[in-house]
């Protein structure tokens, strides 16, 4: 295509300073491909504390909201009001705008958009909590464990089926990879296209000197399963840094052995010095997909994983004879899994055969340029679709 159609509107659930994540990469980069192409985006959310922060990247821009940043701790809270958000998603006016895309992960997905004009989301993961999360989530929540907890089941009942009719108003989904996309074939029985999530590869170096240390990296929260890698190396006896804070953090210094340490949730370039001088980046945990893992490629650490989830489009296994492995996958979500990957990559000296520059190779195919690149080829082939189909005469009965 010549050129995106104008104006385009850019929708993303929310832009707090406690929100900044692989989500809001996303739309950062989708903001930049926009601006490359001649067509700078309007942009909507439910709320916005980004705009007015200085050195934010939404500096100085305006993004148009809904009514939930009126509310009372609507910016900073946005999530206590997750039974009017759906509701306030659908308030936003994108009339005038021939192109939509929405970055979603609960509910921008669902604006409300007409029939001449088209609607691509990228599509970060269905509420996990609504879907095949919810179980481990209520058992979790003191909420739902009280008397308001059938309140809250019939909450995460109507989200289901709200979160379904609206994936329908899509016209096309794209999902950040190839498990997001069957989640979306069994929840909203849509399919998608996948275009991996772009990753800030260019911040690391590969080259550094590599100590014996293994480094885990993730929020302490119960479903990255922190507590399993901290169990295995308990086990082996191997020495272990777990980068990163949360409310799990207590519980697990407590059972963690004398040669696990945790320091905390670290700047940018302190964490980038321990992904480049890692033996290697251990992960427990069942992700969308999982911007870490690719992190510590591009600073030339292998990865050793759980085998499920996310991290299947973006570590190729040694055990499994892939070219050009870049990692160690362990089949269950285990202490005892996760200790027998460990002690195999020790006794053979896996890492030999995992070298940094081939991690620093496959981790550029995630580079920012190569997600604005594909995205860039899909809308312009939907598009063109697109305008065939308004062509086209419907017939007359």
């Amino acid at each position: 295509m010549e050129a995106f159609p104008t104006p385009v509107a850019l929708v993303h659930e929310w832009f707090t300073p406690r929100s900044v994540g692989g989500s809001e990469q996303v739309v950062a980069e989708l903001d930049r491909l926009l601006l490359e192409r001649g067509a700078p985006p309007e942009l909507f959310a439910l709320v916005d504390g980004e705009s007015d922060r200085p050195g934010s990247w939404l500096s100085g821009r305006n993004v148009q909201t809904s009514f939930i940043q009126r509310l009372p701790w609507g910016v900073s809270h946005v999530q206590q009001y997750l039974p009017l958000l759906p509701l306030a998603i659908e308030q936003l006016d994108l009339s005038g705008h021939p192109l939509v895309i929405s970055s979603s992960h609960l509910v921008a997905k669902g604006v409300i958009t007409g029939p001449d004009q088209l609607h691509v989301s990228y599509v970060h993961t269905p509420a996990r909590y609504a879907w095949d999360q919810m179980h481990p989530y209520l058992a979790r929540s003191a909420l739902a464990r009280g008397p308001l907890g059938p309140l809250v089941r019939l909450q995460l009942h109507q989200l289901r089926q709200w979160d379904v009719v609206s994936s329908a108003r899509v016209d096309a989904l794209v999902a950040n990879s190839r498990f997001t996309a069957r989640r979306i074939r069994s929840f909203w029985r849509r399919s998608a296209h996948v275009i991996h999530p772009p990753v800030a590869v260019e911040r690391f170096r590969w080259d550094q000197p590599r100590d014996d240390v293994y480094v885990s990296l993730c929020r302490l929260v119960p479903n990255k399963r922190v507590d399993v890698v901290v169990e295995a190396f308990n086990r082996t006896g191997l020495p272990l840094v777990v980068l990163g804070d949360g409310p799990e953090r207590r519980r697990l210094e407590a059972m963690a052995g004398p040669q696990v340490r945790f320091l905390g949730r670290l700047s940018d370039q302190e964490t980038a010095g321990w992904l480049e001088r890692a033996r290697a980046f251990v992960y427990a945990g069942m992700e969308d997909f999982g911007i870490a893992p690719v992190e510590a490629m591009a600073a030339g650490a292998p990865v050793i994983a759980l085998g499920q989830g996310g991290v299947l489009d973006s570590v190729r296994c040694l055990r499994q004879g892939e070219p050009g492995p870049t990692g160690l996958l362990f089949p269950e979500q285990s202490a005892s899994s996760l200790a027998a990957a460990l002690e195999q990559f020790e006794a053979g000296r896996l890492w030999r055969s995992l070298p940094a520059e081939g991690q620093r190779l496959w981790a550029e195919g995630f580079a920012p340029p190569v997600f604005r690149q594909r995205m860039h080829t899909l809308l312009e082939k939907l598009w063109q679709q697109h305008r065939r189909r308004l062509r086209r005469p419907v017939p007359l009965i």
